[in-house]
């Protein structure tokens, strides 16, 4: 078993059992399709991540991490979002 970049160890592929390799297969479908239902019933989140992204593109910080905290914790932000959601209600 290869070891990753940070010390992570690889996958071992004779670890898991065929029966336990489906069960962890069906487990990993299931959970996308949770996490699509989630994000396709909760707009603001798709708001918040292409804002962020869209914000960094066109600023192109030197400090990654310092603007994302600083984006993400701008009192202003919830009403941005609000008003985005607003607007696309009346798109639609």
């Amino acid at each position: 078993m290869a070891t990753l970049q940070g010390g992570l160890l690889g996958s071992d592929p004779g670890a898991l059992s065929p029966a336990q390799q489906e069960q962890l297969r069906n487990f990993k479908i299931q959970t996308r399709i949770a996490n699509e239902k989630y994000l396709r019933t909760h707009k603001e989140v798709e708001l918040l991540l292409s804002g962020f992204f869209r914000e960094m593109f066109l600023k192109r910080p030197g400090n990654i991490q310092e603007f994302a905290a600083d984006y993400f914790t701008d009192p202003r932000l919830p009403n941005k979002i609000h008003m985005q959601l607003i607007k696309e209600k009346k798109a639609a």
